[in-house]
């Protein structure tokens, strides 16, 4: 996922996890909101309860690169936002994908 891919500001979090639809996993939330643009953007929350920031450092990145790897299942014209949740942490990283992958499916049947 590249810089210009994500969604930054404060504003825009709020906006999306507010007033967008919400679909739920075992291991995250996944936030979306339509916009005009062709490309998705994205943006990944973790909170403090997870652990310190090198343990929610490792788990951004761990999504990022399964959003990069299954970016075909995320409609263009979408704003993401995926939060993880706490029980995430005892989770392997196939059982992430699997589970980002089931949830997004569930959402576009």
């Amino acid at each position: 996922m590249k810089r210009y891919e994500m969604v930054k500001s404060h504003e825009d979090f709020n906006e999306i996890i507010n007033k967008g639809n919400r679909l739920k996993g075992k291991y995250i939330y996944i936030f979306s909101k339509g916009k005009e643009f062709d490309k998705p953007n994205f943006g990944i929350a973790v909170g403090k309860k997870l652990g310190n920031a090198v343990v929610r450092n490792k788990f951004k990145r761990q999504f990022r690169n399964i959003v990069d790897k299954n970016r075909f299942l995320f409609k263009n014209n979408n704003n993401y936002i995926i939060m993880i949740k706490r029980e995430a942490y005892n989770a392997s990283f196939s059982e992430l994908e699997t589970d980002l992958i089931n949830t997004l499916k569930k959402g576009n049947s």
